[in-house]
């Protein structure tokens, strides 16, 4: 029988419970067994976390941007030596293959926090001098005081920490809500930055569910600004709050995005990239191409070896190493897109692989899913339209490159889109007039952490990423002096 982990919150450097006494049970997805159980936080603790921020914040907000960067960069050496006890934690927490977790998540966070441990240091104001006004004008990058960050179940230490490292490097103290869902490696990252030397107050880690903890985060008067992933839903909820406190808000949401396939495209890569991108981490990833559009000439070519190929991907326990679809994170999803599937059946979808449970020899009571892929007839049918989350794609032929845009644009999200093609000019017109915040053009899930990341429409607001997390979490402040022009 496996032992319960007891976690805790992380306020002021020291690992305490819930003021309540209060627990929420942690599932292991891959058995379905409670293995945990996380503080159940409320407002009283938010308030404490709060308090330990905002009296860390003058310190760390005026120690040198060197002195801030090193700490920094040793948090991400300390993630990454600490590598494989972090992935092991992800994958029983989250159902990822832990293959996964070991080559992505876990060095992607460690990532997170060297570049932006790096980035702080060539993070420069500017001045601009007016020569016939006699005045020197320069702006001042001020960390904004204490901040929110608010990450989901999906990728959870890779987006904590892609929100955590930028609001840190830039000066400020963080209260951090992690996903209930999934928990473990925030709980350990609070060692990791005691570790680091990271002093105490400076980053605050309250576990709990949103409408608990994460609401008090958003509605607390002095929180100034807040960085949410997440559903749409829950974004637009917390837009509303927000509003009349005047917060920066930073928004990823949802994502229904397209694929459009192309009779000129490398097919072999196509393929390979293809299956990828609409199965990684079970389909639980916000970029994964979940509409796939393929050119008529090549429809039924693409539907046979895309079928085929999915039917070789193997669904077992996270812990196996040749394991391609782990477990679902939790029941309650599982029963979310089952019901998409049923949903699908429902308006004439054709059902060419999958849509069924998979019971995992001794994992029996683990949330698994075969991929499933459905063939449509109408763009506008809600599995085409709404977002699933889990490992189901629609395919769909297009004749015409005009079809094949107006197909992808009409949705209401617009967070990514995949452009599979070997004419340049079609990818320059294409890139320009889809509706998504990020393009890739023959490849998926190429990332430079110096770039902008974000969607459009109902996909979010603002924009993640590079320098432009840096000003998301700074204030930039005018300052213009006059001088006596002549000696």
């Amino acid at each position: 029988m496996q032992s319960m982990h007891y976690l805790k919150n992380y306020i002021n450097g020291v690992n305490c419970d819930a003021l309540s006494g209060k627990w929420i049970d942690n599932y292991n997805p891959s058995d379905g067994s409670v293995y945990a159980q996380i503080p159940d936080s409320s407002k009283q603790d938010v308030d404490k976390a709060y308090s330990a921020a905002q009296a860390a914040f003058p310190a760390w907000s005026t120690t040198t941007i060197d002195t801030r960067s090193k700490i920094m960069l040793r948090i991400a050496d300390l993630i990454l030596e600490n590598l494989e006890g972090l992935a092991k934690a992800e994958a029983k927490d989250n159902g990822k293959p832990l293959s996964l977790a070991t080559a992505v998540d876990i060095p992607r966070a460690s990532a997170n926090f060297r570049f932006f441990g790096n980035g702080i240091t060539q993070f420069a104001s500017k001045a601009h001098q007016s020569v016939g006004l006699n005045t020197m004008n320069y702006t001042l990058k001020q960390p904004i005081g204490v901040v929110g960050c608010i990450s989901p179940w999906n990728l959870p230490l890779y987006l904590f920490t892609w929100k955590i490292a930028p609001a840190l490097a830039a000066g400020n103290c963080v209260v951090a809500k992690p996903s209930e869902v999934t928990p473990m490696t925030a709980y350990l990252l609070g060692d990791i930055c005691t570790q680091a030397g990271l002093p105490a107050g400076v980053l605050n880690i309250v576990h709990g569910t949103g409408p608990t903890a994460g609401q008090a985060i958003v509605e607390h008067p002095n929180i100034k600004a807040i960085s949410f992933t997440g559903g749409t839903q829950t974004g637009a909820h917390i837009a509303r709050v927000a509003a009349p406190l005047f917060k920066k808000l930073s928004l990823e949401l949802g994502g229904k995005n397209p694929n459009l396939i192309f009779a000129d495209c490398d097919y072999q890569k196509m393929l390979s990239v293809t299956l990828k991108s609409s199965f990684a981490n079970q389909g639980q990833i916000c970029l994964c191409g979940s509409r796939i559009y393929v050119e008529e000439t090549i429809f039924e070519q693409f539907k046979k070896d895309f079928v085929a190929k999915v039917a070789s991907l193997k669904v077992g326990n996270p812990f196996d190493a040749d394991t391609k679809i782990g477990a679902l994170v939790s029941k309650s999803h599982m029963e979310k897109v089952q019901g998409y599937i049923e949903i699908a059946k429902q308006e004439n979808g054709t059902i060419l692989y999958g849509g069924k449970p998979v019971e995992v020899t001794g994992s029996e009571q683990g949330y698994y899913l075969q991929p499933t892929v459905i063939e449509i007839q109408e763009n506008q049918c809600r599995i085409n339209q709404e977002e699933i989350f889990g490992p189901v794609v629609t395919l769909m032929p297009f004749k015409t490159e005009a079809e094949a845009l107006k197909l992808a644009n009409d949705v209401k999200y617009g967070l990514s889109a995949t452009i599979w093609t070997s004419n340049i000019d079609r990818t320059m017109r294409l890139s320009k007039d889809i509706q998504a915040g990020i393009v890739w053009v023959n490849t998926w899930l190429n990332r430079d952490l110096r770039t902008p990341f974000g969607g459009v429409k109902q996909s979010g607001v603002g924009r993640e990423g590079g320098f432009e997390a840096l000003n998301f979490f700074t204030e930039a402040k005018n300052v213009c002096i006059s001088y006596q022009g002549n000696i």
